[in-house]
């Protein structure tokens, strides 16, 4: 039976990534080591696994080239907030530590709050709040 999903990303720089997302509150995990080519994070409370690699660490695993994240989307990863303020604290947080947004914190279908940035590779990152005694 399937028991985990870790997301593994290509980065340019594991060290600076590392502290960008180490300032959005993601925390390193102890359980793996950290070096100048990988480094392993852990998000929210099911401690979802996030491995950085480099980008020719990435290529030896994937057996393929590396897209461009700063010009084309190659998938959205999606954030759950636990209120509309988080999500708005979660987006000044990420522009503050390096990242960018041009799209603002709002309402979405009537039972959505969110935002979207990117981090310092081009990864594309949502940040829902979603009311779910909204949701019709």
């Amino acid at each position: 039976m399937i028991q985990d999903i870790w997301i593994n990303l290509p980065v340019n720089d594991v060290n600076k990534s590392k502290e960008f997302f180490t300032k959005l509150g993601f925390s390193l995990n102890q359980r793996f080591p950290n070096s100048d080519t990988s480094a392993s994070l852990l998000i929210g409370k099911k401690e979802v696994v996030v491995m950085l690699f480099d980008e020719q660490t990435f290529k030896g695993f994937s057996n393929a080239q590396v897209a461009d994240a700063k010009q084309v989307t190659e998938v959205l990863l999606s954030i759950g907030a636990e209120s509309k303020e988080e999500v708005d604290e979660l987006a000044k947080k990420a522009v503050a530590a390096g990242g960018t947004s041009n799209h603002k914190p709002g309402e979405m279908k009537g039972w959505m709050y969110g935002c979207l940035f990117v981090d310092l590779d081009g990864h594309r990152w949502n940040v829902l709040y979603m009311d779910m005694s909204k949701m019709s």
